[in-house]
């Protein structure tokens, strides 16, 4: 809405930038999961600028115990990475991870879109039915697009939750190869004959010692 009498100036001012610094740290503080600027831009007054006030703020938060960092197309505080073993209590989750699990989700987060023909192919066997579900239930991935292929196959790319557990801005930022075989996912490991037919990988119990969650990208 503008002024009558000056049609370029809005009729009520935005709030001062410090203001709207305060509104965003509000915001994020309050939130339990990361908030995208169009959400944040919808509950701050009229005329506010969420992403400027985002600036302010990450420069305000930096080198403190709680940053402001960005989870996917989003923003959320969290704690300083050099602190984050003060958390060790709160955060250490006791399920555990196959290697099958491990492996798949590798193949998701460097691969995505992939499909599960494609995941196969990749890891040289069958992919269960219980490790995709696994993955999905964690909501570590997710669905993508069906490929514009005959049958048109699902793919599954990570999610936001994934990259916020792991601490990544985004999928650019995932391990190279030193990390990944630091992580064990490189290790050696006997070659698997050719499988039959129809024949899928053991289950997850039976498959391999497990892998704490956490450890796939330490």
């Amino acid at each position: 809405m503008t002024d009558a009498a000056n049609p370029e100036r809005p009729l009520f001012d935005a709030p001062p930038m410090a203001e709207q610094e305060r509104m965003v740290e509000a915001i994020l503080f309050a939130s339990a999961d990361p908030v995208g600027v169009a959400e944040l831009n919808a509950r701050m007054p009229h005329g506010a600028d969420a992403a400027e006030a985002l600036v302010h703020l990450r420069r305000r938060y930096a080198g403190r115990g709680v940053e402001v960092v960005r989870v996917g197309d989003a923003w959320a505080f969290r704690t300083a990475p050099d602190l984050g073993f003060l958390m060790q209590k709160e955060t250490v989750e006791t399920r555990k991870l196959s290697r099958a699990a491990i492996e798949t989700l590798a193949i998701v987060a460097y691969h995505q879109p992939v499909t599960r023909a494609e995941i196969e192919e990749i890891r040289g066997v069958s992919v269960s039915r219980g490790t995709v579900d696994q993955l999905l239930e964690l909501e570590w991935i997710k669905f993508g697009r069906r490929r514009m292929t005959p049958g048109r196959p699902v793919t599954y790319v990570v999610t936001e939750e994934f990259l916020d557990h792991f601490g990544l801005e985004n999928a650019r930022d995932l391990p190279g190869l030193k990390e990944l075989r630091a992580a064990g996912l490189l290790e050696s490991r006997p070659q698997m004959g050719p499988m039959a037919a129809g024949e899928a990988e053991p289950d997850d119990d039976d498959a391999v010692p497990d892998t704490d969650q956490g450890e796939m990208f330490e």
